[in-house]
């Protein structure tokens, strides 16, 4: 096998198509076969399930493709320290929440772009689960969460700052409910508004609101942190995102807190693959979120 095929592979896989991939990577659709065959061969395993609407990696396959990433960064890497030694060079893809990217990773993208020319930085709005998910797979190098402090068996966690949740609601009287005053918790008839927040948080706020009601809860997830904002000012429940998201808007008095503590201390976070090959350009990357994070 050889790092070509692995190229293949990995482009068909994350794109779906022979088709598609020969043409992100320049070459005939035959050419890309024929290398994935040829390593389906090397390695005696059919890696590719080939379907009428283009193709998806068998259990087999998608053993390999975080092998299959490792290798061709680590030949891209090699064939950079025979031409170009010295500043680091490299593809990073990141996962992060649109929290963390607003209020607390853009200054690191200006940061990279001034410092690492060389680095082709790359940022992916995605979920705290999809993002430990494609972290595993090798589609993302790391990805930015908030959560309590976990540990992973494989996986590597660097916790950067304290990042605090915060439940909030409307500041009108339609947003009060029953419950009525602030510090009693939320009405009985609040719908529970979450977004860039663990479910395990979620759900144990929900159970907290309806703790001796008798009437249906409902949890509604939303993706964008400003629809649960905008949808928590207007009345319709009440929102857990983070304190930093929602600073300023609990400032100007268009949402107040709610009188709630989280069960636990939650942080702005780090996931990566263990590997035992250093990544330069990982490295930086990663060093550059906790100098930008510490200095805000």
């Amino acid at each position: 096998m050889d790092a070509r095929q692995l190229q293949a592979l990995l482009m068909t896989a994350d794109v779906g198509s022979f088709t598609r991939a020969a043409a992100r990577l320049g070459v005939t659709q035959p050419t890309i076969t024929n290398r994935i065959k040829a390593l389906e061969q090397a390695l005696d395993t059919i890696l590719l399930e080939r379907l009428p609407g283009g193709v998806r990696p068998t259990r087999s396959g998608q053993a390999v493709l975080p092998y299959a990433r490792e290798i061709v960064r680590l030949s891209a890497e090699m064939e950079h320290a025979v031409t170009a030694p010295g500043e680091p060079r490299g593809r990073v893809a990141v996962g992060s929440l649109e929290s963390l990217t607003n209020h607390r990773l853009l200054p690191l993208i200006e940061y990279l772009h001034v410092r690492y020319p060389g680095i082709e930085f790359s940022l992916h709005a995605s979920d705290p689960w999809d993002s430990v998910s494609r972290v595993r797979s090798g589609q993302l190098d790391c990805a930015f969460l908030i959560g309590a402090a976990l540990q992973h068996d494989d996986l590597e966690v660097g916790l950067l700052c304290p990042e605090p949740l915060a439940l909030v609601t409307g500041c009108h009287p339609a947003s009060t409910g029953a419950a009525g005053a602030e510090g009693t918790g939320p009405s009985f008839g609040t719908v529970l508004l979450c977004s860039d927040v663990d479910v395990s948080f979620c759900k144990l706020v929900a159970s907290q609101a309806v703790a001796g009601a008798t009437r249906h809860r409902r949890t509604l997830k939303l993706n964008s942190i400003e629809a649960a904002k905008h949808s928590a000012a207007n009345g319709i429940g009440v929102a857990l995102l983070p304190e930093v998201a929602v600073a300023r808007e609990i400032a100007e008095g268009t949402l107040r807190r709610v009188d709630w503590e989280a069960p636990e201390r939650t942080y702005t976070q780090a996931v990566w693959r263990r590997s035992k090959a250093p990544d330069p350009a990982l490295e930086v990357v990663l060093a550059a979120a906790r100098k930008v994070v510490r200095e805000d």
